[in-house]
Formats: structure tokens, sequence, C-alpha cells
């Protein structure tokens, strides 16, 4: 059997002439999180992705938010990729696949993951605007893009439907996050086992 009481924990520090992030997360947490980027539509929903993933995060970025948000949002991705990434370690006993349709209000985006190894991102997602509040909604694009790539995941996020772009900006973060809770717990059945007949990931 795998070992229950491994701690699927780690912490990436990360810092260029750009940004200064420090990100630890909790794989086997409650979803609670200390966020703390400097961008409030992007604050608000990575504390959605750590609530309903139930991953405990912790994080802070120092950006040059003079320039704009881009480098801090896709450096966040790069930051919590490589943490999630790391406290994974080789993936040992973890169910591996999950996806799902998530509503919220008139919205249903659909998210699929396979926590494999294999970074890819097919991104399906349209904003009728360029911005939510200040917040540029192709950034939303670039920070999974960023997650799946260095979470090493590959990553489907469809936009099904929706007219506000807070709710659909808020149901990929979410679809994501339920995805990511299901395919990252072990499953008992797995006896300890890398979930691929390769015997690797």
């Amino acid at each position: 059997m795998a070992d229950q009481s491994a701690k699927r924990q780690a912490t990436i520090s990360r810092k260029t002439n750009e940004t200064s992030i420090s990100v630890s997360v909790n794989i086997d947490g409650t979803g609670t999180s200390k966020i703390k980027t400097g961008v409030g539509f992007f604050d608000h929903m990575l504390d959605q992705l750590s609530r309903h993933s139930l991953i405990d995060m912790e994080i802070e970025a120092n950006g040059d938010l003079h320039v704009d948000d881009h480098h801090t949002v896709e450096d966040t991705g790069i930051a919590i990729g490589l943490a999630i990434a790391k406290a994974l370690g080789d993936r040992r006993g973890i169910t591996r696949y999950a996806s799902l349709d998530l509503a919220m209000d008139e919205t249903m985006t659909r998210a699929a993951v396979d926590v494999s190894g294999r970074p890819f991102l097919v991104w399906n997602v349209a904003f009728s605007a360029p911005k939510i509040g200040t917040f540029d909604t192709e950034l939303v694009r670039e920070f999974f893009q960023a997650l799946a790539m260095n979470a090493g995941i590959t990553l489907h996020i469809q936009n099904i439907y929706g007219a506000n772009n807070h709710h659909i900006s808020e149901t990929c973060f979410k679809a994501v996050a339920r995805v990511l809770r299901t395919a990252t717990e072990i499953d008992p059945r797995q006896a300890g086992r890398i979930p691929s007949t390769k015997g690797t990931l």
C-alpha cells in the first residue's frame, strides 16, 4: 500500500528580474489559503483554486505591476505548478484522471485532467470583453498554460456556455480545482503503484 503518512507538501521560491514568488502547497490539506499577489481578481481566483481542490496554498508574489499583471500571473502559475509537481513526487498511488462539468449561474465549464507527467493544455474558452475590472481576461489562459506545463499535467478546459466573464473565469478555476482534487487523491485500490502500465509517469 502507498504510505498514507507521507507528506505531500512542497515549497518553491522563484525569483527573476520581473517577479519574486514563494509558493507552499499541501496536497492533502483542507483548502485553506493565504494569498497575496497584488492583483485582487487573481487573488480571488487562486482562493477558489485552493478552496475547491482542498490543496492548502500559501502564495506571496511581488511583481512588476507597474508594467502590467502578465509577469505576476504567469510566474505564479509556474511556481504553483512546480510546487504541485514536487509535492506529488513520483505520483505513486494517485487516481490520475478526472473530469467534471461545473455550473455557476448561467455558465457551464468542463475541465479534464491527466496527472501524467506530460504537460499539455487544450483551451477552448472565449471571453466577450478584454477586461474583468482591471484584469486582462487573456491572462486566465496564461495562468493555466503555466500551471499545466510546470505541474506536468495534461489539462483540457472548455467553456460550454456563459454570458458573464467573471463567471466564466471563476468556473475555469473551480472546475480545474475539482479535477485536481480527484486526480491527485490516493486510490486505495492502486496499492501504491504508479498508475501507468509503463511503471512510471
